[in-house]
């Protein structure tokens, strides 16, 4: 599993936790839906601007883990 696919499944997780929809996550981020699909498929690579908003949209952080 690359990063992209890894971090990708980690937002996916946690929008189904709060039982978000694509869209509705999507537009709490102020991004696509067709953007947040492609980053939960581990299609696109996005830029610490757009996890952070993801992030704030999912009432989390972005956090360094050990690997």
């Amino acid at each position: 599993m690359t990063d992209r696919e890894r971090i990708g499944s980690i937002i996916a997780k946690l929008r189904k936790e709060k039982s978000y929809s694509q869209q509705e996550l999507a537009e709490r981020a102020q991004i696509t839906q067709s953007n947040l699909a492609r980053i939960e498929n581990g299609k696109y690579s996005p830029g610490l601007d757009v996890l952070t908003q993801i992030a704030t949209a999912l009432d989390s952080k972005i956090d360094f883990i050990p690997v």
